[in-house]
């Protein structure tokens, strides 16, 4: 996928960089990558074998974008469950995996960016993995 004219902010290296942690978390099972914000998103990567074009594939994703937007307005509950007073702390959010029929999406927000993947049926403690690095990227753009 191309990147060539972003529909969000997100430059060339840190596009590349996502790509790369979710690709070495994944190998061959990782199906997507997209990057999104509240408005808007672009679609890093997807597996050859998924999209006969790039409109296709952009047209697919964005479903599943307006779909997981929702975490961005998600956040204050998230934050407020993680705090509680009453001794129930859950934790601090990490991330979204739906489980489908063959495959997941997997959602991870760290502040106003968020990044979704999609990915063949697999073990799931390979996403914390991918998570883990996801994050790091996106605290460093």
């Amino acid at each position: 996928m191309s990147t060539e004219s972003p529909e969000t902010d997100i430059d060339s290296e840190t596009a590349d960089s996502l790509v790369s942690a979710t690709r070495t978390s994944l190998g061959d099972t990782l199906r997507s990558v997209v990057y999104f914000t509240p408005s808007g998103f672009d679609v890093l990567y997807v597996r050859q074998d998924l999209y006969s074009s790039e409109d296709a594939a952009r047209e697919a994703k964005a479903q599943l974008v307006d779909l997981e937007r929702v975490g961005f307005a998600e956040e204050p509950v998230r934050t407020a469950l993680a705090h509680r007073e009453t001794g129930s702390d859950i934790g601090e959010y990490e991330f979204t995996v739906r489980f489908h029929e063959n495959g997941f999406v997997v959602r991870v927000i760290q502040d106003d960016a968020g990044v979704l993947f999609t990915a063949d049926s697999m073990d799931v403690s390979a996403f914390e993995e991918a998570i883990s690095a996801i994050r790091g990227v996106l605290r460093g753009a």
